[in-house]
């Protein structure tokens, strides 16, 4: 057929298939059809594809992309991401939605990094960290064997843990390779803390000295309490050491010459703890940077202020039941922004520039759950038989641990927590090294330590 006739003809066809009904449309395709060949046939496929299966990530604008994979679940993403080179590329650039799902795992997000294929990798990596969590495989457990009777107190900075036994000595471990970096001679300790040169210990002998690591001698010993001292805390900037003693006061010394500066009273029952902290927040009372003394008996937190200045008064005295039928559990948290201690009733938060309880968090059989660690993300606690983790978004446990019957003791000690950084969201480089340490009854030291990851 010529050109000219088969135009006409084709114009004459295409007027006639107009005017059919749909049906009569679909019959002539499929009649037209069962007459071509594979040539035919295979222009039809060709064509077919191109008309009916459009790929709008590959024609849409970038922008308009990243809008619309918004609003899918990640774990749907990471299915697309199957579907072709190109819809892996798009997808895995999309920062925002991949930024997003590593917070709403509880992952810090470092808005500097500009690698845009960076997060997805964190999300990657931070969904088996959860998974290893919510299955109980993100820890493993060692014991440090080295003390000859009971071990009381504990203390850990820096990847190293310091323990205080009743065989008279202290020893200083690095918990990766499970090693004693030093052992000396010291008298029975109820509490210690140390730096690079100096331990400070609060013993049952109702003093506190401090001790050079290198030598072992006896730098200072501070006289003056008439009760087993059970915290101790100090500062070099301030020359102030505090500590609590079950005389029912706190004493403020200096750190250098071991002379009691105040002997802070209040307390009417064993001091516990004592926590030297800056504050971060302003109130009526303190401002940024002025430094705080929390001290914790059984019942009561009270707050002083304190410095350079030799007396100081109680700023106020938090409780969670006038009456003292509710006790506090002897760990306490403080951060220079919120105060935090866990009860019979449930885990309480103070904001600490208006001394409000801004929330108490009721788990499930929370009688015999005690307070470990707290941040920003998630809450480290634990009872008799488990350590638990918190998700402090929802209140929801999210993770436990089994425990073995580790030493208690009502004074708070015997047990704390490691890495601490962790808890104001995992970030894959702070998921390792100790999430807890707790002395048991033959003397040797329990650890539950990050697992690396698979």
């Amino acid at each position: 057929m010529e050109k000219k006739d088969f135009e006409a003809w084709l114009d004459n066809i295409s007027i006639t298939f107009l005017s059919l009904t749909d049906l009569q449309k679909n019959e002539t395709l499929d009649h037209l059809i069962s007459l071509s060949g594979a040539v035919q046939l295979r222009h039809l496929s060709n064509n077919l594809e191109i008309l009916l299966k459009r790929d709008f990530l590959k024609l849409l604008p970038l922008e308009l992309s990243f809008y619309l994979l918004k609003w899918l679940d990640p774990q749907t993403l990471l299915t697309c991401c199957l579907v072709s080179k190109q819809w892996n590329k798009v997808i895995s650039a999309c920062t925002e939605v991949w930024q997003t799902a590593c917070k709403n795992l509880g992952w810090q997000i470092d808005d500097s990094v500009q690698d845009p294929l960076h997060w997805k990798k964190v999300y990657l990596k931070a969904i088996l960290r959860m998974k290893q969590l919510k299955d109980h495989e993100a820890f493993e457990t060692s014991s440090l064997i080295g003390h000859s009777a009971r071990v009381y107190a504990l203390y850990y900075k820096d990847g190293l843990l310091c323990t205080g036994s009743d065989d008279l000595s202290a020893k200083l471990w690095d918990v990766s390779t499970g090693q004693c970096v030093y052992g000396i001679q010291t008298h029975t300790c109820a509490a210690v803390k140390f730096d690079e040169q100096k331990l400070v210990t609060g013993s049952f002998d109702n003093t506190v000295a401090c001790w050079e690591w290198s030598s072992g001698a006896k730098m200072q010993h501070f006289r003056g309490h008439t009760g087993a001292v059970f915290s101790v805390d100090y500062n070099d900037e301030l020359d102030i050491l505090v500590s609590g003693s079950a005389d029912f006061t706190v004493k403020v010394w200096a750190l250098s010459t071991g002379t009691c500066l105040n002997t802070l009273t209040g307390h009417t029952e064993w001091v516990t703890k004592v926590v030297l902290q800056k504050c971060k927040v302003k109130s009526l009372m303190h401002s940024p940077g002025d430094y705080i003394l929390l001290s914790a008996d059984k019942y009561e937190i009270k707050i002083w202020p304190i410095g350079r200045e030799i007396n100081c008064k109680c700023l106020k005295t938090l409780s969670v039941s006038e009456d003292r039928s509710i006790s506090l559990q002897p760990r306490l948290h403080f951060d220079g922004k919120y105060i935090v201690c866990s009860s019979a009733l449930g885990l309480y938060q103070w904001d600490f520039a208006s001394y409000d309880i801004l929330r108490v968090i009721k788990p499930p059989d929370f009688s015999n759950v005690s307070l470990l660690g707290f941040g920003e993300i998630f809450a480290l606690l634990f009872d008799n038989r488990y350590l638990y983790i918190m998700d402090l978004r929802t209140e929801k446990l999210i993770s436990r641990w089994p425990l073995p019957e580790y030493r208690k003791s009502k004074r708070g000690s015997s047990f704390l927590a490691g890495e601490m950084s962790w808890l104001n969201g995992l970030n894959g480089q702070n998921d390792m090294g100790l999430v807890f340490a707790t002395s048991m009854p033959d003397h040797s030291i329990h650890l539950v330590l990050w697992k690396e990851h698979g």
